[in-house]
């Protein structure tokens, strides 16, 4: 088409394979819009498009994608506010002519796979290296391997006692992510093996969705989890680092593992940082929470890190 179509809050830019999505950056802008940046969508990707009107004047496109092609929708499992849906190109309600006349040519596009799930993921996740801080803890990828940095001021005794935690990409078969607009949010890793209880690797879309299964460890309490609260782990943190996540988890799928996520020791760390964790070791030992054995322990491995 190679023709432009611009909106509120983003520009759609027509190439004869694709449509290139650039967000813009301004203070109004939602933030994983400004986060995203922008966007390449295959056409192959798209399931259907629809034009319908939208609130104070304006009409919406919308290029629906096929399931499985996005890994950020993937991850998302239809938790998404409309507000923040990267595939919906808010218009006035006056270049409404213009934008059924885009609608029509996606429409004409699309190819007979349109109407059924896509085999792999057609669309770029984020790229990494990424990070967030979510409540219990910091969260880094880098590529290859996922690392849970725990907080004393919000971890939980199960998760000191684990102590930081490193999972190579190789070892996981998928992700949980629960918004941290929902109550109790969170981040979780799934290793392989596990994630057949989720085909997507993700919550199920629908109320209490995200919520472990009965048996599970409760994420606060699980070192493959970090959880999200008010003002820690926002969606356009969380979820794109979610989505890069779990497009690397699906592309090393094909590469057998037999062994489960580790724990990491590690490399060297600052000696402030190491002082500070043997004191709220000191803590949880003084308050019961935590072994003579298991303080020894630990304070041996951390001493070890400097």
């Amino acid at each position: 088409m190679g023709d432009v179509l611009a909106g509120i809050h983003a520009t759609w830019e027509f190439d004869t394979d694709s449509v290139l999505i650039r967000f813009e950056r301004g203070i109004r802008t939602p933030r994983l819009f400004q986060s995203l940046r922008e966007r390449r969508i295959p056409y192959a990707a798209l399931s259907s498009v629809t034009l319908t009107p939208g609130k104070r004047g304006t009409v919406v496109l919308h290029a629906v994608p096929r399931p499985g092609a996005d890994p950020l929708l993937e991850a998302a499992a239809g938790q998404l506010k409309e507000g923040i849906d990267p595939y919906r190109l808010v218009l006035p309600a006056e270049r409404e002519t213009l934008a059924e006349y885009y609608a029509d040519e996606l429409r004409a596009v699309l190819g007979p796979e349109a109407s059924v799930p896509a085999e792999r993921f057609l669309v770029t996740a984020p790229e990494a290296p990424m990070h967030f801080k979510a409540y219990d803890g910091r969260a880094g990828f880098d590529g290859s391997l996922v690392s849970f940095r725990w907080f004393w001021t919000g971890a939980s005794s199960a998760k000191w006692k684990a102590g930081d935690q490193t999972f190579p990409v190789a070892e996981l078969g998928g992700i949980e992510w629960r918004s941290p607009e929902a109550l109790e949010g969170y981040l979780r890793l799934v290793p392989r093996g596990a994630a057949a209880d989720s085909e997507a690797g993700c919550p199920d879309p629908v109320p209490g969705a995200g919520q472990p299964a009965v048996g599970r460890v409760q994420p606060d309490q699980d070192p493959a989890a970090v959880v999200f609260g008010l003002g820690y782990g926002p969606v356009h943190e969380s979820l794109p680092f979610a989505a890069a996540v779990l497009e690397s988890v699906r592309r090393t799928q094909s590469v057998p593992v037999t062994t489960a996520p580790v724990l990491v020791g590690g490399a060297r760390r600052d000696p402030a940082d190491i002082a500070e964790r043997m004191r709220h070791l000191g803590d949880l030992h003084q308050a019961g929470l935590v072994t003579d054995s298991e303080y020894s322990a630990k304070k041996a491995e951390l001493l070890a890190e400097l």
